[in-house]
């Protein structure tokens, strides 16, 4: 009364194996959107980050993350002494330091 009778489909509307490749897809191209838009940068940014303070060496100026800005006077492997001003001398880690600063940087904003 309330319920119909099922029929069995006809070969017309059955499902094909592309269709479960097709409803996959949006969900790839997302994937590959993101990937390019988010991952794929950050990556490049962290990579030139850790080049930078690789290559830090004695008479860099710098910047560190808490906004300290130095000279670099002695260069270790974990960690650097920082010149704030004459006399006075500071220990960071390298992973601290933000930015190099150009040379002469210090000189012409004291």
């Amino acid at each position: 009364m309330f319920i119909n009778t099922a029929y069995a489909a006809d070969g017309a509307a059955a499902a094909s194996p592309a269709g479960g490749i097709v409803s996959f897809l949006p969900m790839v191209v997302i994937f590959v959107l993101f990937y390019f838009m988010l991952i794929r940068p950050q990556q490049k940014k962290a990579k030139e980050a850790k080049a930078m303070i690789d290559a830090l060496d004695k008479g860099d100026e710098v910047v560190t993350v808490g906004g300290i800005v130095g000279k670099i006077t002695k260069a270790g492997e974990t960690y650097l002494t920082l010149e704030l001003s004459a006399g006075v001398e500071i220990l960071v880690q390298r992973s601290a330091v933000s930015q190099r600063l150009e040379k002469g940087t210090l000189k012409n904003n004291k």
